[in-house]
């Protein structure tokens, strides 16, 4: 039986998690960041658009996982290409939810996007 998660078969949709993973490790090694564009178009296991719902629930599942092995939001990295170049409330919502302070986004938002940089910047690839 084929288990479906958002529209896509369960084995698509965890080999997509693992691929944005790791284009999200190596955006953070260089202590980067990555248009929510730049790393849907990068994913070839799933068709996922910047704006599709689905793209939510996928990030909050890679940094939900992250966060439970103590690793952190990884996808605070990932921001939108124009204007503020911030992430979406989606992640600002899983911060709180994971205990972050919210009260003052941007700190939340600025704390959170260097640890993640300290963190895979200073870790030697596998």
């Amino acid at each position: 039986m084929t288990v479906n998660i958002y529209g896509y078969e369960e084995a698509d949709w965890e080999a997509a998690k693992t691929e944005a993973i790791d284009i999200l490790i190596a955006t953070a090694r260089r202590r980067g960041r990555i248009p929510y564009s730049h790393l849907t178009s990068q994913i070839s296991s799933i068709a996922i658009e910047p704006d599709d719902p689905r793209l939510s629930h996928f990030l909050d599942e890679i940094s939900s996982q992250e966060e439970a092995n103590g690793r952190g939001l990884l996808t605070a990295i990932v921001v939108h290409k124009n204007g503020n170049m911030h992430p979406g409330p989606g992640f600002f919502e899983l911060a709180q939810r994971c205990g972050r302070d919210t009260d003052v986004i941007l700190r939340c938002w600025i704390e959170e996007f260097n640890n993640i940089h300290d963190y895979w910047a200073n870790r030697n690839p596998t």
